[in-house]
Formats: structure tokens, sequence, C-alpha cells
């Protein structure tokens, strides 16, 4: 395992061992502790107590941040006709479906990828490629959709997609180092509010276990969990 460095051990020995934090603390501290020489992306952990093993308790789903992420997502449209028209005007970046081909030859320089669902014959070849990544259309995260338009808008304006992992993790981009704390702290909120609508019905006990936020290169701040333990 890599050794961390001086100034990452400085800042970690700045938060209090088992000591969990509000929101707005935890963000402030979060920006305090930075020490990067560019503008850090602030992240949000989330463990849940899923078995994402079985089906019925998969956690996924998107959140539009209010302040989005500071970040320009480079977004693919794969359609045709009409609806090829809708998304270059609402300022997709690619658009048509000869990108189903060079995906396969290896292109991937997008971020979020939406199709409409007459492509997704298409679409469902490049699963094996787009699945691991992250990035293969979904109609649960909206990306598979007629109103193409619509989804183009709102992944510019800071929509984010979110799955749980094999370990049973949440985790997503809430803002950059350089954001105000209330802008961190509002898209914290409505990055939590989505996970806990999201809980499947077959979870059992404990849904959110714990809340951590960190910047790219910081350490991990804990979130009062028991925020966010409702019903």
């Amino acid at each position: 395992m890599p050794k961390h460095g001086k100034k990452f051990r400085d800042a970690q020995a700045r938060v209090p061992e088992g000591s969990t934090f509000q929101p707005t603390e935890a963000v402030g501290l979060v920006k305090e502790l930075s020490f990067a020489k560019f503008d850090e992306t602030v992240e949000v952990a989330v463990r849940l107590g899923v078995d994402p093993r079985h089906a019925d308790q998969i956690v996924r789903g998107a959140v539009v941040l209010p302040h989005g992420t500071g970040k320009t997502a480079r977004v693919l449209v794969i359609a045709q006709g009409d609806k090829a028209r809708e998304a270059e005007e609402a300022g997709a970046d690619f658009v048509g479906t000869e990108y189903v081909a060079k995906i396969k030859d290896g292109w991937l320089d997008f971020d979020v990828a939406v199709a409409t669902p007459d492509m997704m014959g298409q679409v469902g070849q490049l699963g094996r490629i787009l699945g691991p990544r992250g990035l293969m259309p979904t109609p649960k995260a909206g990306t598979v959709t007629m109103d193409v338009a619509r989804a183009v808008r709102e992944i510019k304006a800071g929509k984010i997609e979110f799955r749980v992992d094999r370990t049973g993790n949440v985790h997503g981009p809430i803002g950059k180092i350089s954001f105000e704390p209330t802008k961190l702290e509002e898209n914290l909120n409505a990055f939590m509010d989505t996970v806990i609508r999201a809980k499947p019905a077959a979870a059992k006990g404990t849904y959110v276990r714990s809340v951590t936020v960190s910047s790219t290169m910081g350490p991990g701040v804990p979130v009062d969990a028991n925020l966010y333990r409702r019903g």
C-alpha cells in the first residue's frame, strides 16, 4: 500500500478520530484541509446497508445537483432523424448512430451517453464496453429517453448518476473546492435525498450506515449519518 505524504497526514490529524460533523461543518472542514494546487473535486461516499449481490437490493439513480459539479460533461447522444437534431440544438457534444461503431473501435471520449429507445438494439451490443465504465444508457437514469433535449440540458446543468458498488457503497462528485460552502452543502443534501428515496424495499436494518465527504487529495470527513436515517 502506498504511504500518504506529510500534507495528507497533517490534514488527517485535524479530523478527530471517532467524531462526526454536521453537513455545514463537514464541507467547511474539507475546504479548510485542502492542500492541492489544483481545484479539487469534492466527493461524497455513502456506505449502505444493502447486499448488492441481490437484484432487489441494487441502489441506483440520478440527481441534478443544484449547483452542478464544476465540470461540463461531454454528452454523446445516439439517435437519428429529428431526435438527433433536437440533441444537437440542446448542446450535445457528439450526436449520431455512427458512434456505435466508433465505441466498438475503442473511442470513449465522452462522459455520459444518451440513447433513444429505438437505438437500444444497437447500443445493447456495447454493454461489455460501457457497462463496467458506468457509461451504459439506462431508463432508470433517464438516459434512455425520447426527450433527448431535456436529458442533454439536465446533464449539462449538473446531473450525475450513481450506482451501488459490490461492497455496498455509492459515491459521487458534489462540486469543487472552489465552491462556496453553502453550494457544497446544498449539493450534498440533494445527493443524499435522492439516495434515500432510492432505498430498495428489500433493504433491512440500517440503510445509511456512514457518510463521508472528501476532496480529491484530502482525508475523509465523516458526516453524522443519523441525519439521513428517516422513518
